[in-house]
């Protein structure tokens, strides 16, 4: 595929699974409300064309018919509305057709190939379509009888209607609709519209004939004809009088663009556009190289005779030039993360309905802003712990009312800002984790490496973040397969960040994302220890300090404590955790760094500190990645303003891989 289909690819799923997004949105609050709004019912019609038109141009024929189903469906509610006993099958239907749609969109993201077998779901639609419509025909009559039949009609125009559109007889009916709210009297052929079978036919094959008395009906009704969505052309034929007037005058337009009636005739302005995440890729490395320079600026020795205050006041400038570039490029990368929410709505509503449990989804900071790779990298943990949550989670109506509690079930999406850290938390008021049947389930497969009297609540509840384990009794549609949770873990850790669990037995759970807001630049204190040196995020440091022998504790464990400010924190010696030769091995002739990351603070042990610095982080190797150092707490490196490599820290597992942070 050449570099234009690519493109017009890359654009054609964008817009596709944006609209998919809509669609759904507007589905689920009008399903809140039990009834279709007109601005929804019109949303859904857009919706359906845009996705339709689209589909056709990429000749992806599976979606472009059902979207144009949908579409007839909804154009025909937009024109006769529907009673309210069809709302449920409208809503499951549609709801149906979204699930159809996002298949064969996922299929063409897949490089698979779209369903050929889509006969029996257009016969749904179709039949659906007809059961609605057959009670329209009484008032089809009645449309009949009010226009009248104008004998003596001096002015005629032929309508023909777009090949792709199908179902003319329901173009036609649609299109009478119209013209009668401008036009008292006119007449048609053929005139049984709807319950005629060979109606169709007929209009397909010689167009739908309009009859009118007056030259001013005729010029409203040809107004409305030309802006009809479905009208491919259409012929106007005046009176023999005016014929003979006028030189036998025949007028023949031919569309140019179909446009909803009600559509503005003046432009919109955009405000939004999309951007492709490559370009903006390319637009970071370019910003880290600019950084780069600005840190080998600032090394730059002061020779006699150079005009300092002149490089100062330059080098500001680049200071402050790289710091607005910075802020732009980290504003164009971040995304509401209501984006990633939103979905989940879906899942409870489909849940809910499976498993006959009665569920809200409330959703809080859903205008918080994060980078574009944390909200992709979100959709798999959250989809499992939402999962999770209604299937395991959330109890049966009656056992909550035994229980004392509502008797709808609450699952709570929230996301806020805490510095430079994104908080995610997804929290059920259900039943809350079963702390001794995971410590049992961990002691039949022989995960348990030390007594089980030594493992803390949180040591437990990771256990259910391990590769295949699972306490489910049976396997289900949604759970029970020793999978999922072990995915949220790693997505997590993939955007560096961690996984906080927090249960209470008949209370509910709740997990807590902590993820750095960007994972491209960041603000560092540079530290060595030995010959190397060390990137700590600023964000995870409380403050450094010179400790004092008398605050030196040893425990009854042999483990390092120091006292600072009437707390007791234990002491990680970076050099013993790296096992680097270095001649600072006293605490007193080094600094100590209190770190707050993860669950519990502790203090980092490093030879100096060199000073702040925003670095570029550079992701570490594949062929690196392979010896597990992630786990060791290496999040990735930097290169430094001499040229030389520093290692960037990642201070929670750093922590959690030394026993330091756990209760």
């Amino acid at each position: 595929m050449d570099n234009l289909m690519d493109s017009m690819l890359e654009a054609y799923l964008y817009e596709a699974n944006t609209l998919m997004d809509q669609l759904d949105g507007i589905l689920i609050n009008c399903e809140k409300a039990g009834s279709f709004d007109a601005d929804s019912i019109n949303e859904i019609f857009r919706i359906m064309h845009t996705i339709k038109g689209s589909s056709a141009m990429m000749q992806f024929d599976s979606l472009t018919t059902i979207s144009h189903k949908i579409e007839d469906l909804f154009a025909f509610v937009r024109q006769n509305g529907i009673d309210k006993d069809y709302f449920k099958q409208l809503f499951d239907l549609t709801f149906k057709s979204s699930d159809f749609l996002r298949d064969e969109i996922s299929r063409v993201e897949n490089g698979e190939p779209l369903s050929n077998n889509i006969g029996p779901f257009e016969q749904e639609i179709n039949d659906f379509l007809k059961l609605i419509s057959s009670g329209q025909q009484g008032g089809a009559e009645q449309k009949k009888a009010a226009v009248g039949q104008s004998g003596g009609a001096g002015y005629s125009v032929k309508a023909f209607f777009d090949e792709a559109a199908q179902m003319e007889n329901l173009r036609a009916y649609m299109l009478v609709d119209r013209i009668s709210k401008v036009c008292s009297r006119f007449s048609y052929y053929p005139g049984d519209i709807l319950d005629n079978p060979k109606a169709a036919e007929i209009i397909a094959n010689e167009g739908f004939d309009l009859h009118f008395d007056s030259k001013e009906d005729l010029e409203l009704a040809v107004q409305v004809i030309s802006d009809f969505i479905y009208t491919k052309n259409y012929k106007i034929v005046e009176s023999k009088q005016e014929s003979n007037e006028s030189g036998a005058k025949q007028e023949t337009s031919q569309k140019q663009q179909a446009q909803p009636a009600n559509a503005q005739s003046s432009p919109v302005k955009q405000d939004i556009i999309s951007v492709k995440l490559s370009k903006l890729n390319d637009l970071m490395d370019i910003m880290g190289e600019i950084i780069i320079t600005e840190s080998m600026l600032k090394t730059i020795p002061r020779a006699e005779g150079t005009d300092m205050e002149q490089f100062d006041k330059s080098f500001r400038k680049l200071s402050k030039l790289t710091d607005d570039l910075q802020e732009i490029i980290m504003s164009l990368r971040m995304v509401p993360i209501s984006s990633g929410f939103q979905r989940m709505n879906r899942i409870v509503r489909d849940m809910s309905r499976s498993l006959n449990k009665d569920v809200k989804l409330e959703i809080i900071g859903g205008d918080t802003e994060v980078d574009k790779t944390i909200v992709d990298s979100l959709a798999d943990p959250l989809i499992h712990l939402v999962r999770n949550a209604m299937d395991h989670g959330i109890e049966p109506r009656e056992e909550r009312i035994a229980a004392g509690k509502p008797a709808q079930g609450t699952i709570r999406l929230a996301a806020a800002s805490a510095g430079g850290e994104i908080l995610i938390t997804v929290e059920d008021d259900g039943r809350g984790l079963n702390r001794e049947a995971i410590l049992e389930k961990a002691k039949q497969e022989g995960r348990l490496t030390k007594p089980e009297s030594e493992y803390t609540t949180n040591e437990i509840y990771e256990f259910i973040l391990m590769p295949g384990f699972s306490t489910s009794q049976k396997v289900t549609e949604y759970s029970g397969r020793g999978v999922g949770m072990d995915v949220v873990k790693k997505n997590i850790a993939k955007v560096g960040g961690d996984v906080i669990i927090q249960s209470e037995k008949g209370k509910g759970t709740k997990f807590v994302f902590k993820i750095p807001l960007t994972l491209a630049i960041l603000d560092g204190m540079e530290v060595s220890v030995g010959k190397s040196i060390f990137t700590i995020p600023i964000n995870s440091i409380v403050h450094s300090f010179k400790p004092q022998k008398e605050d030196i504790i040893i425990d009854s464990a042999n483990n390092e404590i120091v006292k600072v400010r009437e707390s007791y924190y234990p002491i990680l010696r970076l050099y013993k955790a790296y096992d680097i030769q270095t001649d600072i091995t006293e605490l007193e002739d080094g600094m100590l760094i209190l770190i707050e990351a993860g669950q519990r603070p502790y203090c980092l042990f490093v030879d100096s500190l060199i000073g702040e610095q925003r670095v570029v982080v550079k992701s570490i190797p594949e062929y690196v990645k392979k010896f597990g150092v992630k786990n060791h707490g290496i999040a990735g490196f930097t290169i430094l303003g001499d040229g030389s490599i520093s290692i960037i820290l990642d201070m929670a597992r750093l922590g959690n891989n030394f026993g330091l942070i756990r209760r």
